[in-house]
């Protein structure tokens, strides 16, 4: 649908009228915890979207307002989609419902009017937000505030759904979607039912690939997307509504796809704008899910790989960023999949157990454009950087140049696991291919690897592995290695040739951020390859002397 003619469509919605019931006609739930941490920041007035913490105060008490000088646009967009009322409901008191109010009500009289309220993705999280925390916020509300809700709903979903699908490519646009299906059937409007019954098959295509990994190849975003499914099927149902088929077909795909992402500790791999949201909300949405099937190995379309042996699991992205050219939509949001991509092409983590050894760095979706894009940078991942140049170009609203052809190919034999990936994203500018070649014995005691760059003449490269918080690093510089202690006490030896070994900080943000350090392997201009190993090693326990 061009823009023309969306835009048509949201003024004819807006002559409409609508009946506007006093409450909703079904009561609904969020079915997912909120954080009480962040609860508390928002009653002293700070509200932390994505790792971003900015002020979120009511104008009595000085506030500035919803607008643009507030935040970035997506930490902006997260706040008009009132993605907060779940961490104010996680602190269960009166003092946190009447900050629910006082914030809900000086946005309906100074926020609603921003532009960026208006876009589908923000309007239909923020439909779902009051649906769902209806009994929190409002049921008890004074009549005025519940009135001045309830038709501000209607004026969104009346809108939202005649714009249906969403100009979003990503999964904004089943948020709108689920928005819009919400408030059709708390508002008992059959006709707009009926087009988001619509709408949604070619919704879910769109959002989830045939390997049930989600349009965006990011880890974190297939789990909300599980989530947006899951409640669409649980509102169907509530409603005595019959649910598509593809809505059942795409959860058995993707929770599977979504195992594939967990390391030992239950947690989520850090890729593409994926931060650590915790096991319990990871296994909370395969239980509500109703999620069968083991782990794939390998996400063909997505082109994620999952070696595993023993105790050691490498997960490896080997898969080209989302097709589309880089755009913003008119409220100033980007449309495209690769919104949230990073430069991270032929990365990796390792965790052993439940102990993350190997990581990439995380991610600031919502921060300033600095912080949030050294995040994205290939340096920032634990893979090779040529000439201190990223894989894939950085934009603001997603990328510009990118890696066309990435290949992998895999082999097993007697448990042992052989990966040999490589991307082109250096093509331009450099003539360059990055490979990587990965070995995982049988044992999961022996991680090798040979990092090359195919090019006419080298030029200097390093191969960065960013480490957990919890490894604790000693060179040993005499042997060009590295041990690396785990949480658990487990030691594990990093050593290379034919490159120059340092230690050097990281960072780490997959909540708060934290301090971290990285091994950096650095190769000199004409180094065709560098070869490494991971090995475990086993030290003497401190206090025990052994005969001899």
């Amino acid at each position: 649908m061009s823009d023309w003619l969306r835009g048509a469509r949201r003024v004819m919605a807006g002559l409409k009228p609508v009946k506007v019931p006093e409450a909703p006609a079904r009561a609904f739930r969020d079915l997912w915890p909120g954080d009480a941490t962040r609860g508390h920041r928002l009653l002293r007035g700070e509200c932390e979207v994505g790792g971003t913490t900015r002020p979120l105060i009511t104008a009595e008490e000085g506030g500035q307002g919803w607008g643009e000088g507030s935040g970035s646009a997506l930490w902006r967009a997260a706040v008009h989609g009132f993605c907060w009322l779940r961490d104010l409901r996680a602190l269960g008191t009166d003092g946190a419902r009447l900050r629910a109010r006082d914030l809900t009500a000086d946005w309906l009289e100074r926020g609603s009017s921003e532009a960026l309220a208006a876009a589908p993705e923000v309007a239909g999280a923020r439909l779902s937000a009051w649906l769902g925390h209806w009994d929190f916020l409002a049921a008890t509300a004074e009549d005025h505030f519940r009135r001045a809700l309830m038709v501000r709903l209607a004026q969104d979903a009346r809108v939202l759904v005649a714009t249906l699908p969403a100009e979003a490519r990503h999964r904004g646009g089943l948020a709108a979607l689920k928005g819009a299906m919400a408030a059709s059937v708390a508002l008992n409007e059959e006709a707009w039912i009926a087009r988001c019954l619509r709408v949604l098959p070619q919704e879910i295509e769109r959002q989830i690939l045939p390997d049930g990994a989600h349009v965006e190849r990011s880890p974190g975003q297939l789990l909300l997307a599980v989530q947006d499914l899951i409640e669409i099927r649980n509102l169907l149902h509530g409603a005595g509504l019959e649910a598509p088929p593809h809505l059942a077909l795409a959860l058995d795909r993707a929770a599977p796809a979504l195992r594939l992402f967990r390391h030992g500790d239950g947690g989520l791999a850090l890729f593409n704008g994926t931060r650590d949201e915790g096991a319990a909300l990871v296994d909370l949405v395969l239980t509500q899910g109703q999620a069968r099937g083991r782990a794939p190995l390998i996400l063909p379309e997505a082109g994620f790989q999952r070696l595993q042996a023993g105790r050691t699991l490498v997960i490896v992205d080997c898969g080209p960023p989302p097709e589309g050219r880089a755009a913003l939509s008119p409220a100033g949001l980007p449309r495209q999949a690769d919104r949230f991509h990073h430069a991270g092409t032929l990365a990796f983590e390792m965790s052993v157990g439940r102990d993350r050894l190997i990581v990439n760095c995380g991610a600031a979706t919502a921060a300033e454009s600095a912080w949030r894009d050294a995040l994205r940078a290939t340096a920032a991942h634990s893979t090779l950087v040529l000439a201190d140049t990223n894989s894939s170009e950085l934009r603001e609203e997603g990328l510009g140049r990118r890696p066309e052809g990435v290949e992998a190919e895999r082999q097993e034999a007697n448990g042992a696991q052989w990966l040999d990936a490589s991307h082109d994203g250096y093509k331009k500018g450099f003539g360059a291919l990055h490979r990587r070649r990965l070995y995982l014995s049988e044992s999961g005691d022996d991680l090798r690897g040979e990092d090359s760059v195919e090019v006419e003449n080298p030029v200097a490269y390093e191969v960065r592995f960013h480490l957990h918080p919890g490894v604790v690093a000693s060179p040993q510089l005499e042997e060009n290695a590295v041990l690396l202690r785990l949480p658990s006490g487990a030691s594990w030896r990093l050593r290379a040739s034919r490159a120059k070994l340092a230690v050097e900080e990281s960072v780490f943000m997959a909540g708060e951020p934290r301090r971290t350090s990285q091994v950096v392997l650095l190769a000199e201009p004409g180094t065709a390859s560098v070869q490494w190993a991971l090995s475990r090693v086993n030290l003497p326990t401190p206090g025990i002397v052994e005969e001899g």
